[in-house]
C-alpha cells in the first residue's frame, strides 16, 4: 500500500521544508521536494505534516473502568488529537502487573487497529508498594516502562530493586511523585487560593521529597529514572542541577502545568481537580522554562476521563483527572509555539521525537526507512475546545470554550490513514 503525502510542510529536527513524502507498507520510502506516484494521495497545501505524536501517559481505564474510558474509545481520541502511539497506565481493575494483563490490552488494541498502544506494566503487584509485579514477565509480553502511577512507591529499597530489575529489561521507571503521607488529603495546591476556597491544599514538598528520592537513586545507581507530570518551580530546578551533573532522569509536565494557575480553582468546577494540582505563577512559568531548555524532555496529557458522576458532586469527593488527549496539541502550540517559546522542531521533539528516546520506541522522527507514522495539522486553523465533541469518553476539562489554534486534519499510523476531520 502506498500513500503520497504532497505540498506540505514538514517539520524535521533541524527545522521546516516543504517537500513530498512517499510511504508504502507502513515506512516512508522517499522524501524530496517533488514527488509524482500514481497512488492515494493527500495534499498538505498550508498545512504542517510532523512525525507521529506520542503520549507516553495516559489512562485508558480497561479492563475495568469502561465506563470511564476503553481501548476503542480512548485509541478515536488519540487519533483526533494527532497521537499515533499512546502508553496507558496500569491502574486498571485487574491492576498490569502481569502478562496476562499486558497481552490483553495489546491484543485489545491490535482488534482496534487505530493507534499504537503500548502497555505500561505496574512496579509493585496492585500497586500497593509492597512486592515486585512480574517485570520479566511483562517486559517478554510487550510492556515499554513501568509505573505505579496514581500512587508513589514509598519504600525507598522496593523502587530502588525495581529500578535495578526494570533496567535488566531495558525498561524504565516512570515515577508518579507524591509523598503519601505528607499529602494528608490535600486537594489543591496550598496558597493564597486554597485559603481563600477553604480546600484543603498539598505543598510542593509533597512533590519535590519524591523527586529528589528518585535522582537520588538514579544518580547512586547510574540507572535512568522518569519523572512523571512535573508541577512545582522546586521540581524543575531538582532535576536541572540533576541533570547538570550527569544523573539519568528525564521529566514531563502536561499543558494545564503549562497553561493555567490555580486561580481556576475559586469557581469550584471539579473540572480543575487533578494530581499534582494546578499550581502558582511561578510554578507554571518554571515548567515553561524547563520545557525550553530541555529540563523537561516530554510534553504529555496525563488523559484521565472520567464519568459524569465522578465530576458532579462537592470537590473534595471529586476524582482527580483532566481528559486531555484531543486538546493537547492545539494548547501546546498556542500556547507554547504562537508565543515564541517553542520552535515547531522544539515542539516535535518534545510531543514526538523525546518520548521515543525515553521509552525506546520506534518512531519520533521524519525520514526515508523511517516508520510512516505521521500528523498533519492546520496551524492557521482557530477554534473554540467544546467538551461535547470530545470522542473521549471522558468530557472533563478545564478548557471547555478555550480558543486554540492548531486543528489536526490527518493521522496517519503505519502508512493508513487512521484519522481524517475530512
Amino acid at each position: 500500500m502506498k500513500l503520497l503525502i504532497k505540498n506540505g510542510t514538514v517539520v524535521f529536527p533541524d527545522g521546516t521544508k516543504k517537500c513530498d513524502i512517499l510511504t508504502e507498507n507502513g515506512k516512508i520510502t522517499r522524501i524530496a521536494d517533488k514527488i509524482n506516484e500514481n497512488c492515494d494521495t493527500i495534499n498538505a497545501q498550508g498545512k504542517h505534516v510532523f512525525p507521529g505524536l506520542i503520549d507516553m501517559h495516559v489512562h485508558l481505564r480497561e479492563p475495568g473502568f469502561e465506563g470511564k474510558e476503553d481501548i476503542e474509545s480512548g485509541s478515536k481520541a488519540a487519533v483526533a488529537g494527532g497521537f499515533t502511539q499512546v502508553c496507558c497506565m496500569p491502574n486498571t481493575n485487574p491492576v498490569c502487573d502481569n502478562a496476562v494483563v499486558v497481552t490483553y490490552i495489546k491484543h485489545r488494541a491490535a482488534e482496534v487497529n487505530l493507534c499504537k498502544v503500548n502497555p505500561i506494566g505496574s512496579i509493585t503487584r496492585g500497586e500497593k508498594g509492597e512486592e515486585l509485579s512480574d517485570i520479566g514477565k511483562m517486559a517478554a509480553a510487550g510492556a515499554v516502562a513501568l509505573s505505579d502511577d496514581g500512587k508513589s512507591v514509598m519504600d525507598s529499597k522496593i523502587m530502588c530493586l525495581a529500578m535495578q530489575y526494570a533496567n535488566d529489561f531495558n525498561l524504565i521507571c516512570l515515577a508518579h511523585c507524591e509523598d503519601a503521607n505528607l499529602v494528608d488529603g490535600g486537594v489543591v495546591n496550598e496558597g493564597k487560593n486554597s485559603t481563600l476556597t477553604g480546600l484543603k491544599g498539598s505543598i510542593r514538598a509533597t512533590e519535590d521529597i519524591m523527586i529528589a528520592r528518585e535522582i537520588c537513586l538514579s544518580e547512586s545507581l547510574s540507572i535512568p529514572v522518569h519523572i512523571c507530570h512535573v508541577s512545582t518551580y522546586s521540581g524543575v530546578q531538582l532535576i536541572r542541577e540533576a541533570k547538570a551533573r550527569g544523573v539519568k532522569v528525564t521529566a514531563e509536565s502536561c499543558p494545564h502545568y503549562f497553561s493555567l494557575t490555580d486561580d481556576i480553582i475559586t469557581n469550584f468546577d471539579t473540572n480543575t481537580k487533578v494530581n499534582p494540582p494546578v499550581r502558582e505563577e511561578v510554578d507554571r512559568l518554571a515548567v515553561i522554562k524547563g520545557l525550553k531548555d530541555g529540563t523537561i524532555d516530554c510534553i504529555v496529557t496525563d488523559h484521565a476521563p472520567h464519568s459524569l458522576k465522578d465530576k458532579q458532586v462537592e470537590y473534595n469527593l471529586a476524582a482527580f483527572g483532566i481528559s486531555g488527549i484531543e486538546t493537547s496539541f492545539a494548547l501546546s502550540y498556542t500556547k507554547l509555539v504562537k508565543t515564541g517559546i517553542l520552535t515547531l522542531a522544539e515542539l516535535a521533539d518534545r510531543m514526538s521525537a523525546a518520548p521515543a528516546r525515553v521509552l525506546h520506541l520506534d518512531g519520533g522522527e521524519i525520514k526515508e526507512g523511517g516508520t510512516a507514522d505521521l500528523t498533519i495539522a492546520d496551524l492557521n486553523e482557530k477554534y473554540v475546545i467544546d467538551s461535547s465533541k470530545f470522542i473521549s469518553k471522558g468530557k472533563n476539562t478545564p478548557f471547555n470554550g478555550t480558543e486554540v489554534y492548531g486543528k489536526i486534519n490527518y493521522t496517519i499510523v503505519g502508512g493508513e490513514v487512521k484519522y481524517s476531520n475530512n
